[in-house]
């Protein structure tokens, strides 16, 4: 506790260094196509010039502040900043679509403090313990894992369990193209060279969400059908009610445990812990046909899951020196950079970079929290810009993402080939978010199964001989029967 005491001094003696990583986090989470590891990366000439206790703090804030600032333009304008974001469009553009903008908003803020904070704890007294559970995880629990992210697919979709499957498998033929993990063989390419690094998930991020849905705005006007996404000043309007607020709570902080426990496990991230969480909050919820129409709850999970990630995902980075996920990879490149050695001499040796880091990133949530709730009244401000500036504003923002991902064009016509597909697939009820899940999980599904069989010689058995497996299992037959049986109750409500 000394130590710890004297980290929170030093954060707050180095809180301009703190301010300027969440700031930037935020604006980059904002900006479609970027995300933390471009933004890391970017901050890299300067962290260099700074020492590491600073360094490490700014990291972090960054970290946690682009995980938030993708739920903004979710929200707003249907658009994921990141791909963590990307279970926070199904309600929270639908919110904003009514008027309720500055509300989703604010449980988004609340949510992400909620979960980053969940997370910061456990990172501050659990991290040694809470990486002992990494390391049970080897191919054949990484497989179980995927089926039962992949049995989210159906219950995703609002409108049909067969279109979501549907949405769901074509994701996951889309992530076959390229070449085989294990073979190193060509797949699905047609003799075409830039198919062999497959589909990058930004641009088809941009495509499905975001271009489709201008393209459907952009449709309804021209019919003369298209209101104006109404948008109130009030506090009243902003904060949700007594009734509104009810039980959520309880979904932020079952979302947030989730999203640590998932950000923990290398290789998954906040996209599926997101996902899963949603998925949870809508089995539980009293109202499961409201989610995707602008529940709260459908805000609160996703939003809570993908901030409680971060201090997860750091678990293993410091304690044994094995990224999370793709940000702390980044991280882990630029630790080593400016001379900080991750893994377990880095607690014994250098104590005093460690509590500095849990403390800094503790406060960075408070920052988060503080930032999000002062930009409520200025953010949903963009939806009072008039349409003929709106629209070309989305889509620039949109091309210009897709082209910073490799400063390709070939990414800004594979964003805009899925804004079309996206857009027919909205037209005709197939589920969005079920086709990015598909993208997502199917890859690692494939090579965690392609590694069990290789270190297992072919036996198929590997993959039910262990516990932690077959419990994921055991979940992924459960969230099927649950789909299942909505799918059920609301035929018989339909025909009723």
């Amino acid at each position: 506790m000394p130590g710890l005491l004297e980290g929170f001094v030093y954060a707050f003696s180095h809180l301009h260094f703190l301010a300027i990583g969440v700031v930037g986090g935020i604006l980059v989470g904002v900006i479609p196509g970027l995300s933390g590891s471009t933004g890391i990366i970017l901050m890299l000439p300067f962290l260099l010039y700074v020492e590491p206790s600073a360094a490490l703090i700014m990291m972090s804030g960054l970290f946690c502040g682009s995980m938030y600032g993708g739920s903004i333009s979710a929200i707003l304008i249907s658009t994921p900043g990141t791909p963590s974001a990307a279970a926070t469009v199904l309600d929270g553009y639908p919110l904003a679509k009514k008027g309720q903008a500055g509300k989703a908003l604010w449980v988004a803020t609340i949510a992400s403090t909620a979960g980053g904070m969940v997370s910061a704890l456990c990172l501050i007294f659990l991290a040694p313990q809470l990486a002992r559970i990494a390391l049970k995880f080897g191919p054949a629990e990484y497989f179980a894992l995927m089926i039962f992210g992949l049995t989210i697919m159906a219950s995703v979709s609002a409108s049909s369990i067969t279109k979501g499957l549907i949405s769901g498998f074509f994701g996951i033929l889309l992530s076959l193209v390229g070449i085989d993990p294990t073979l190193g063989t060509e797949r699905f390419t047609f003799g075409v060279v830039r198919l062999l690094t497959g589909f990058s998930m930004m641009p088809v991020l941009i495509g499905v969400f975001a271009l489709s849905e201008v393209l459907l705005q952009l449709e309804l006007l021209s019919d003369g059908k298209l209101a104006r996404i109404p948008h109130t000043d009030t506090l009243g309007s902003i904060v949700p009610t007594k009734k509104e607020r009810k039980g959520l709570w309880k979904v932020i902080l079952g979302s947030s445990i989730l999203g640590t426990i998932i950000g923990i496990i290398p290789a998954t991230g906040g996209a599926i812990a997101s996902f899963m969480a949603y998925n949870e909050a809508r089995r539980f919820s009293k109202e499961p046909e409201t989610f995707g129409t602008g529940n709260l709850a459908g805000i609160a999970a996703p939003e809570a899951a993908n901030n409680g990630t971060t201090g997860g995902a750091m678990v293993p980075l410091i304690t044994l020196g094995i990224p999370g996920d793709v940000v702390t990879a980044v991280m882990l490149g630029a630790l080593l950079l400016i001379g900080v050695q991750p893994g377990p001499l880095l607690f014994s040796q250098t104590p005093h970079i460690v509590n500095n880091l849990f403390a800094g990133f503790l406060v960075a949530q408070f920052l988060i929290l503080g930032f999000g709730l002062l930009s409520i009244r200025v953010s949903p401000l963009i939806l009072k810009a008039p349409l003929a500036v709106l629209f070309p504003l989305i889509l620039c923002l949109c091309l210009l993402g897709a082209f910073s991902l490799g400063n390709s064009m070939y990414d800004v016509g594979l964003a805009i080939i899925f804004g079309a597909i996206g857009y027919l697939m909205k037209k005709h009820g197939f589920s969005a978010a079920s086709l990015i899940l598909g993208l997502i999980l199917g890859p690692i599904a494939e090579r965690e199964l392609s590694r069990a069989l290789i270190l297992s010689h072919g036996n198929w058995l590997t993959l039910v001989k262990s516990p932690i497996a077959v419990g994921f299992y055991v979940l992924a037959l459960a969230s099927v029967g649950y789909s299942l049986a909505g799918s059920g109750k609301a035929g018989k409500a339909n025909k009723a």
